[in-house]
C-alpha cells in the first residue's frame, strides 16, 4: 500500500510534487449521471488558491483544473474522472542551497528515513500544494453530496491566542481569515501580520460542519464515520488534533452533561443536544456533523533555527521561499474537501449496502 489513495467506493489517489510539472487527482466510483464541469472544480480550487491576500503565501498560482477523463457532454460517465492542474509559478533556487538540510517541523528527515531519496524543492509531494488534488476530487463529491441535500463548509475559529465570539455564515468568505465573526477576524489578520514581521508563523483551530447528512452512514466497528473523518483530516500535513462534538471538552464532563437527550421531531427520532458530533456508535445521527482541527504554525519561518545536515553535523538553517504565514485560512477549503470525500464514501457504502 502505497498510501496515495484514500476511500473505498468513492475512491481519491493524488499524484504530483510541489516543484513538478502538475499535480492533480484520479476520482474512482463516482457514480454515472452527474452534471460536472471544470467551473465547478474551479470554483473550489480558487478558494484554495495562493497569493489571494496579505495572510497567504505570495506564490501565484491559476490553478486551472483540467478535466482528462470521466466527464462526456457534462456529466460522469462512470469511469475513473482524471484532473490535471499544471504548475506554472515555480521557483526552486531557494531550496537548492538548503538541500542537504533538515528543515525543522518539515517532513525532510523522515522522508529521508523511508525512502533514502528525497525531490527537497518545496517539499515535494509533503508540500502543501499536493492538496490541489485534494480539493479538485473534493468539489466532485461536493457536488454529489448537494444533489441529496448535503452540504460541508468550515471556518477559522481561533488563530494564535484570538477567539471567535460570534458566528455570522455571511461573513466567512468576507475576511481573509475565513472567520464568521468579523471582529474577531480583524485581530486575526493583525495577530497574523504581527509574527510575519518577526520572521515567525502562527497556527490556530478550524471547524467543519456537515448539515444534511441523513442517519445511518458509516460502519459498526473499524469504518466507523467518526473513525474515517478524524483519519482525513489528520491526513493533512498541518493538522496536529481532531476532535468531534464535544471532543476533549467532554472528558470533564459528567455522563448526564455529555449524553444528548432524544425527542420526537414529528415523529421521527432526533436529539435534543449535539455533544457526538452527529455520529454515535460510528454511524450517522442525523444531527450536524461537527469536526475540529488545530492546525500548527506554518514551518517554514525566516528566524535561524538550528539542525543536522544529511551526514549528522549540527548546522544552522534560514528557510527562504514563499510561505503561508498561517495556514488555517487555506487548509479550510483542503478539510472541507476530505470531509466531503469520506462522507460521499460512506453515502455510497450506505446506499449499496441497503
Amino acid at each position: 500500500m502505497s498510501g496515495n489513495a484514500f476511500g473505498s467506493i468513492f475512491r481519491v489517489t493524488t499524484w504530483g510534487e510541489s516543484h513538478g510539472p502538475a499535480v492533480g487527482a484520479v476520482i474512482d466510483g463516482c457514480p454515472a449521471g452527474l452534471a460536472l464541469s471544470e467551473k465547478d472544480v474551479q470554483r473550489e480550487l480558487d478558494r484554495r488558491r495562493t497569493g489571494q491576500s496579505k495572510v497567504s503565501t505570495a506564490r501565484k498560482e491559476k490553478d486551472r483544473a483540467v478535466i482528462l477523463s470521466g466527464v462526456f457532454k457534462g456529466k460522469t460517465t462512470g469511469v475513473p474522472i482524471s484532473i490535471l492542474v499544471e504548475n506554472q509559478d515555480v521557483d526552486s533556487s531557494a531550496y537548492e542551497k538548503i538541500k542537504d538540510l533538515f528543515r525543522p517541523g518539515h517532513a525532510d528527515f523522515t522522508y529521508h528515513a523511508k525512502y533514502g531519496f528525497r525531490d527537497y524543492r518545496g517539499g515535494g509531494r509533503s508540500s502543501g500544494r499536493e492538496t490541489v488534488g485534494r480539493v479538485a476530487a473534493g468539489a466532485v463529491a461536493k457536488k454529489l453530496l448537494a444533489l441529496h441535500g448535503m452540504e460541508v463548509f468550515g471556518y477559522s475559529i481561533q488563530i494564535h491566542d484570538v477567539r471567535m465570539e460570534k458566528f455570522d455564515r455571511r461573513e466567512i468568505e468576507r475576511n481573509d481569515v475565513r472567520c464568521p465573526d468579523k471582529r474577531a477576524a480583524k485581530l486575526m489578520a493583525q495577530r497574523i501580520m504581527e509574527f510575519k514581521a518577526k520572521g515567525d508563523s502562527v497556527g490556530g483551530v478550524i471547524e467543519i460542519r456537515a448539515t444534511g447528512v441523513p442517519a445511518g452512514l458509516g460502519e459498526p466497528v473499524f469504518d466507523k464515520l467518526d473513525a474515517d473523518l478524524a483519519k482525513a483530516i489528520m491526513g493533512l500535513g498541518s493538522v496536529k488534533g481532531v476532535e468531534i462534538g464535544a471532543g476533549f471538552g467532554a472528558a470533564g464532563m459528567l455522563g448526564s452533561e455529555n449524553n444528548d437527550p432524544f425527542i420526537s421531531s414529528g415523529g421521527v427520532p432526533a436529539l435534543e443536544s449535539n455533544n457526538s458530533g452527529g455520529i454515535l456508535g460510528g454511524i450517522s445521527t442525523g444531527a450536524e456533523i461537527v469536526i475540529r482541527a488545530a492546525v500548527k504554525p506554518t514551518p517554514s519561518i525566516s528566524l535561524a533555527q538550528r539542525t543536522v545536515d544529511v551526514q549528522g553535523r549540527e548546522r544552522e538553517i534560514r528557510v527562504g521561499g514563499r510561505h503561508d504565514p498561517c495556514i488555517c485560512p487555506r487548509i479550510i477549503p483542503v478539510a472541507e474537501s476530505m470531509a466531503a470525500i469520506t462522507i460521499a464514501d460512506h453515502f455510497l457504502r450506505h446506499r449499496a449496502g441497503r
